[in-house]
């Protein structure tokens, strides 16, 4: 992702409508590891630590120990609508 700005806007509805399908909130939890997150935007876990190390996930993410959760929803919106 470049960090230009994109003319997809999600709101919150259609975020939350992305994860309406039970196999997809299932699979996608509200709360993300790395794994899931990199999973779901099909980027290296490392692109997922890269992203965090420069403060580009600070408005959905927290590091619990030495584990980074990430805040589904936010993430993808932060994602389509700020790009990074």
């Amino acid at each position: 992702m470049s960090g230009r700005k994109s003319n997809l806007h999600l709101t919150d509805d259609e975020t939350k409508e992305l994860f309406a399908d039970p196999l997809w909130a299932e699979k996608y939890p509200p709360i993300l590891t790395v794994d899931l997150a990199a999973e779901l935007m099909n980027v290296p876990k490392a692109t997922i630590y890269d992203w965090s190390s420069r403060g580009l996930l600070d408005n959905c993410k927290r590091k619990t120990g030495k584990h980074l959760q990430i805040l589904r929803n936010r993430f993808v919106k932060q994602l389509f609508n700020e790009g990074l």
